[in-house]
């Protein structure tokens, strides 16, 4: 894929109404947000313009990402994020109690919440042991894939 392919997938991009968009083609990826937060959940990166080093590698924002993920991570602490698109519930049902809460101890397995994806119930649960440092999304949000759930340090 050379440069000019490249702005043009920005522009369309810019122009439609997707939020994300992923593209793989061999060993080059390219990776396109307008959501508040990263797939990698790390803070959010200045835009880049797009260059053409010697190598055909085409420098992207998920590139950069991809640099800072890991000190950012250790900085943040574990991070749950959702695995499907769907509304999140912080609640077995309204009149009970949060599953957990910001202070909360959280045990691997432990049921961390719920996400309704076609009227159908999936229960995400923690894959770290820790505490819950914080929320990140309130209840009854429309989630994307990807998208962080919890702060877990």
């Amino acid at each position: 894929m050379d440069i000019k392919e490249v702005k043009e997938l920005m522009e369309q991009f810019d122009r439609s109404s997707l939020t994300e968009f992923d593209l793989h083609e061999g060993s080059f990826e390219l990776y396109m947000n307008k959501n508040q937060t990263s797939r990698q959940a790390a803070p959010a990166i200045e835009s880049k313009s797009v260059s053409t080093p010697q190598s055909n590698e085409i420098e992207t924002p998920a590139a950069a990402l991809k640099e800072t993920a890991s000190p950012a991570k250790q900085a943040m602490g574990q991070i749950i994020s959702s695995p499907i698109v769907g509304v999140v519930y912080l609640q077995p049902s309204p009149e009970q109690p949060a599953f957990k809460q910001a202070g909360d101890a959280v045990k691997k397995g432990e049921t961390v919440c719920i996400i309704e994806a076609m009227k159908l119930l999936n229960e995400v649960v923690s894959d770290f042991d820790g505490t819950i440092a914080e929320i990140l999304v309130e209840n009854e949000d429309v989630v994307e894939y990807g998208q962080p759930l919890f702060r877990i340090n």
